[in-house]
């Protein structure tokens, strides 16, 4: 094969084109339909933590290179609230490292962690760039799928422990779940953490919807667990929580050797980000607890109503425990393929959904789920669900 034979795209990322968010939200926009597809908010979070931010803009802080692990005030604030809200004591100068958003901090532990003929475990249906990362690294893909049962999606113990091979270099585990909203319970996590421990593997923790959990799911960071505070990379961001997703401000917690790991990769990515941004969410992390509180009382209430009108509309709703997203069965309408579905939906009901589907191997598993955004505002919830409301009488 000569070069001008070969693929431009590296081989490894050839299974993945444009992402399904970039192609739904263009659907949005062409057509006029309200997007419940991609998961950010559309209005913006505290306006004191807005104004840390321009605060931080005039005084200079933040302007030129930040330094590579992050601000000393935002690690000190990440390392706080992990000793505050789980009794997780966290050195600020060896184990904290902040990263672009997330995304990156996901990106960074796999490319650090993971060599080619690694297999990496994740929870399917799985975020797109965990499957795109975990390539990236080299890696082989093993999905676990989360089922529907009991009104929420369950995780197999007895299938994950049976993914694990001699082969498995580490776990990578979303809780609170995107996209499903199930959040891993206490004996889940324990019986993950043993199994983490007995077979030495390394785990990834997406943690990012830890503030947003409901009906009494409790967050618990896996890190907690016996055995795993060495072998846990925990990732968490501001974006979710604070309502400034395009801020891209993201951290991990780890042990320093850990750490180290990942900031070995994670310099050659973006080296640093967000200078100015860092000080806000610094700010914002100490905010007193009845933000929080009220934070997640306010995308409860929105939950509650656009799984009423979707059940109304003739969908199964699983009501999530976590998140901003609701998981929908669109059998009931008669239909079976939710990437169909969801193409077809701004013309036909002036609403944007993303199909579950491609967040899985199996693609089978996830045909006829669609995802739901309910991070919007009360009015274009509603105004969504009454506009949905007529899909039972066009089957």
């Amino acid at each position: 094969m000569t070069s001008s034979d070969r693929p431009l795209l590296n081989r490894r990322l050839a299974e993945f084109g444009t992402t399904v968010f970039a192609e739904m939200s263009a659907l949005a926009l062409r057509t006029g339909a309200i997007n419940l597809g991609q998961g950010f908010p559309d209005t913006d979070g505290p306006e004191e933590v807005r104004e840390a931010a321009v605060r931080a803009l005039r005084d200079g802080r933040g302007n030129q290179y930040p330094p590579g692990p992050g601000i000393p005030e935002l690690r000190t604030a990440i390392a706080a609230h992990q000793q505050r809200r789980y009794g997780l004591s966290v050195d600020p100068d060896t184990e904290v490292l902040v990263t672009a958003g997330a995304t990156e901090a996901i990106a960074a532990s796999l490319l650090a962690l993971v060599e080619p003929g690694d297999e990496v475990i994740a929870l399917e249906p799985y975020y797109d760039s965990y499957a795109a990362c975990i390539a990236m690294a080299g890696g082989t893909r093993v999905p676990v799928t989360l089922r529907p049962g009991e009104g929420r999606f369950r995780l197999d113990l007895d299938e994950l422990r049976d993914a694990v091979t001699d082969r498995t270099r580490l776990l990578l585990i979303n809780t609170p779940h995107n996209p499903t909203g199930t959040v891993l319970t206490r004996e889940e996590l324990a019986s993950i953490a043993e199994l983490a421990v007995e077979r030495d593997l390394l785990v990834v923790t997406d943690e990012v919807y830890e503030h947003l959990v409901f009906d009494g799911a409790e967050h618990i960071p896996l890190a907690s667990f016996p055995g795993m505070r060495d072998r846990t990379v925990t990732i968490s961001s501001a974006g979710k929580t604070f309502s400034f997703t395009g801020w891209k401000v993201g951290w991990i917690t780890a042990s320093p050797q850990l750490v180290r790991a990942v900031r070995s990769a994670k310099q050659y990515l973006t080296y640093v980000s967000a200078g100015p941004f860092q000080y806000a969410v610094a700010e914002a992390l100490a905010l007193p607890e009845s933000y929080f509180t009220g934070f997640r009382a306010d995308m409860l209430a929105k939950r509650d109503v656009l799984a009423a009108g979707l059940e109304k509309a003739g969908l199964t709703v699983y009501r999530p425990s976590g998140t901003y997203f609701i998981t929908a069965d669109i059998r009931p309408l008669g239909e079976t393929d939710g990437i169909a579905f969801c193409r077809a939906l701004p013309e036909r009901a002036g609403v944007v959904a993303i199909p579950t589907a491609v967040f899985y191997d199996h693609r089978e598993m996830g045909a006829p789920f669609v995802r739901f955004a309910f991070c919007k505002r009360a009015d274009v919830l509603r105004e969504a669900t009454a506009r949905l409301s007529g899909l039972r009488d066009r089957t």
